[in-house]
Formats: C-alpha cells, structure tokens, sequence
C-alpha cells in the first residue's frame, strides 16, 4: 500500500507540475486575464473535470503560480546574500541580492509581471501567499540587521500614522529594527522594483537603455540611502 500510495503520489505531483507548465506558457502567450481551466486542460489532453481534481479554480491555479513565483525569486535573492555572505561586507551583499533579483526577473518576465505588474481583474491574493511573498523583503532585512548604517542624510521625521504602520509591520516582520531604518528599507524596496518593471515594460528604451549601468550606479545610491558602509566597487564602475 506504502509503494501503491508513493507512486500515486509521484504521478500526481508530476502532473501539477504540467499543469503549471503549461498555465506559465499561457501566461507568457496571452497573459493572466485569459488564463483558464479550460483551456489548460485542452493543451493537456485532459477533460476539464479531471483538472478539477488538482485546482479547485482558475484562481487557484494562479495562487499556485503566484507563490512559485515568489518563492523562485526570494530563493535567487537569499542564495545570493548566502554566497556573497563569507568574507564580504554588507553591502556586497546587497548588490549580490538585487544583481540576482534583476537577473530573475529578466530571464523570467512573465513571471515577473504576475507578481509585481498588474493585478488580474477579478483576482484576490490569498493570505497564502504574504510568507513567500516575504522572502525577498527579509534578505533586506538580514543585511541590515548585521550592517553599521550611517545614512548619507537625515530624512524627514515620520508623521505619526506612517510610524503607527511602521511599528506594527515591524513587529511582523523586523522586531527591534529602527522605524527609520526600516521606512528607508521600505522606500528601497519600492525603488528597486520599481526600476525593474520600468526596465521590463520598455519605459526607459530611448534613455538609459540598455540599463546595466544605470542599474549598478542606482543601486550603490540606494546602498548609501540605506546607510550601508562603502566598499571598494569593480573596476568597470570606477572607471565609469
């Protein structure tokens, strides 16, 4: 029963993992809003009701995608900050993080695009999704938490509803953090994908395109927003 069990087991895992596939084809094909079920299932060669069986709904399936997502790119980004870890300082760290999370995103746009584009009408993320969602947030948090800041200036004093938010996200996620310092890690985080998508969707084609200087040179300026320490940068862009 155990081996009986074991192969159904792996027969229905591989199966999933088509059913993603194929979804993710979809997506980068015709985007979210005409994913379906349905069509899923024809690809396949399955009847639709046998799908049923593996997502309950077209919503579902997307949960399942959406947290596969954000869990690849937060794997990428704490691998990096691992890698990087021994022997490096804080903010080589840093740049192994967003250089991965940039790499990520590039050779997975579409994926990109489910998590940090447009929301799908019709769609609600679940609360499944907010730890995996987390992960790249806290590899910031990590390198904080073991660096000596010291912003290149001081920013304006909080009002007394943002540290409200403040302190009841740290809470969560940041305990004993600055609210400062995690405000300045919020803004960064906003900075950093922000500039992805712009470079994802084509909005700096006809500026700083293609982006690979101006990526490393604003994410050295986040670094000194952050008040991480100055290390020694590579050639290329002492040479800039």
């Amino acid at each position: 029963m155990n081996a009986s069990r074991t192969a159904r087991d792996r027969a229905r895992a591989e199966l999933t993992q088509e059913i993603k596939n194929e979804a993710r084809r979809q997506l980068a094909a015709d985007g979210a809003q005409k994913l379906s079920l349905r069509s899923v299932a024809r690809e396949l060669g399955m009847v639709s009701s046998a799908l049923y069986r593996y997502f309950a709904s077209r919503d579902e399936l997307l949960t399942a995608l959406i947290i596969d997502a954000y869990d690849a790119v937060g794997e990428t980004a704490e691998r990096a900050a691992e890698k990087a870890a021994e022997g490096s300082s804080p903010r080589e760290r840093w740049r192994k993080a967003c250089h991965s999370i940039r790499d990520w995103a590039r050779a997975n746009p579409h994926e990109y695009a489910l998590i940090y584009g447009s929301p799908v009408p019709g769609y609600a993320a679940p609360q499944d999704t907010v730890a995996s969602a987390a992960r790249v947030p806290l590899v910031l948090m990590g390198i904080l938490r073991e660096a000596s800041l010291s912003p290149a200036f001081e920013g304006p004093p909080l009002t007394e509803g943002l540290a409200g938010q403040l302190r009841t996200l740290g809470e969560q996620i940041a305990p004993g953090l600055p609210l400062e310092t995690l405000n300045r890690a919020i803004v960064v985080w906003t900075q950093l994908f922000g500039m992805l998508s712009f470079e994802l969707f084509g909005q700096l084609v006809g500026s700083v395109d293609p982006s690979d200087e101006f990526f490393d040179h604003t994410i050295e300026q986040l670094a000194d927003f952050l008040g991480l320490p100055p290390t020694s940068r590579p050639a290329d862009q002492l040479n800039a």
